[in-house]
Formats: C-alpha cells, structure tokens, sequence
C-alpha cells in the first residue's frame, strides 16, 4: 500500500512517510522501519531535508511487488518449514503429507507477484478474475 502510495504521489517529487500515514492510515513508526528496509533493499531512496521524503529507486514499470516483499524480509511461503532446513513441517525430519501441495502454492504467489509491477497496481490492470467475479456479484443499476 506505502508503495503504490508512493509511486501515485510522487510525481518526481520526494513523498513525506506522514503522508502516506495518513493517506494509507498506517502507523508512522512502522512506516519509518519499513522504509528503512526499502532504502537498504534498493528499493527506494530517501531524500532530507526540507520538502524529504522518499522517492521509487526506479520508475513504477520496472518495480515489482515481488521485490518489494523480499526487501523487507518477508517470506512468500505457504508451508511451516523454511527451505533447505533439516527439520520438516512435521517437527520432524519429514515433511507433512501436502508438503508440496503449499510449496507449489508458494511458488505461484511468487510467479504472481513477480509478473505484477506498481505501475500495474496504480493503473488497475490486476482485476482479472476477481475483479470479473465481483462485478457479477453486484447488483446492476438498472435492477433499481
């Protein structure tokens, strides 16, 4: 959200973080730990001083979301055990019975989030199929 925030206000002009606070209604101090991860990620970059704030480190087109997540340390999995790690889901050395289920899982939420760009988010090309389902779940004006 701090992200497409940022690339929606920007306009070639540092984004105060208490902005987008506000405008995203998210916590100042932990906007301030998760820029810090950004700038140290490549992501973003920070300018001081009067009329500060931050900036994309690249344009909007060529900043996926994926790379946004893997710079602040969060993981894209859906099963228990870290990757490589000795002990399984289980707590055990073995893996639990859809094991493999939720790691291809895992990978196709990476796959997703690395095909979609900010610029995709700010201009609203992701809809896709959810966005088809929603609009037939909505009642037509003309019903009323």
């Amino acid at each position: 959200m701090a992200m497409v925030d940022l690339a929606m206000h920007c306009k070639g002009k540092p984004v105060a973080l208490a902005d987008i606070a506000t405008r995203q209604e998210i916590s100042l101090s932990y906007l301030e730990q998760l820029f810090a991860k950004l700038r140290r990620g490549g992501q973003v970059t920070s300018v001081r001083g009067p009329g500060g704030g931050y900036l994309l480190a690249r344009c909007a087109e060529d900043t996926r979301i994926s790379d946004i997540i893997l710079a602040v340390d969060e993981p894209i999995r859906a099963t228990r055990c870290s990757p490589g790690s000795p002990q399984g889901c289980t707590g055990t050395s073995g893996r639990c019975i859809t094991h493999d289920l939720w790691e291809e899982l895992s990978n196709q939420i990476h796959l997703f989030l690395s095909s979609v760009s900010i610029a995709d988010v700010c201009e609203r090309r992701v809809l896709g199929t959810s966005g088809l389902l929603h609009r037939e779940q909505m009642p037509s004006v003309e019903a009323h």
